[in-house]
């Protein structure tokens, strides 16, 4: 019944609307300041993987997260220095803008998730639980944005092109 109301009344696009904007521009502001601040990852990298996230009993809660830190990230850290920054504020633009809501989400929970992982708690559990909101929400959560024409062309033009492809083959 609540999956209902998030995906098909209008009524809930208004409050997934504000939802939206205030994730879109915690996003957007956070990239903003990391694109024009100078960010460098390998601190913050360096830091993860120093002081890994434990549980109770001492043991390393995500060990294959900091495997991927240790053997990926870091050795990369300049591919994140970029993608880190551009990311956060391409999925702050798309959540303001209502423009590909679902697909800046699900990035935006991708990333909130790594830096849960990562130890970084913050504000990523609200984060996360409001991202999960909007993303069930589909393309509701944009329908007052730039999804109420983005999505239906996305969709006319892929049908087309798939009825093209199939008139060749």
């Amino acid at each position: 019944m609540f999956n209902k109301f998030l995906r098909e009344k209008k009524s809930s696009a208004a409050i997934l609307t504000i939802i939206r904007l205030y994730l879109g521009y915690s996003w957007f502001t956070a990239g903003l300041h990391k694109l024009t601040g100078g960010f460098d990852a390998a601190g913050f990298l360096k830091g993860v993987t120093a002081n890994p996230v434990k549980g109770p009993d001492g043991a390393l809660v995500y060990g294959w997260y900091v495997e991927f830190l240790n053997s990926f990230a870091l050795p990369n850290v300049d591919v994140f220095n970029f993608i880190v920054p551009w990311g956060e504020t391409l999925i702050g633009l798309g959540l303001l803008l209502g423009c590909l809501t679902t697909a800046a989400m699900f990035f935006g929970l991708v990333m909130n998730f790594s830096f849960f992982m990562a130890g970084t708690v913050s504000h990523n559990p609200t984060d996360i639980f409001l991202g999960f909101i909007i993303l069930t929400a589909g393309y509701n959560a944009g329908r007052i944005g730039l999804d109420r024409w983005v999505v239906p062309f996305i969709r006319k033009t892929a049908k087309t092109h798939n009825r093209e492809n199939k008139l060749v083959a």
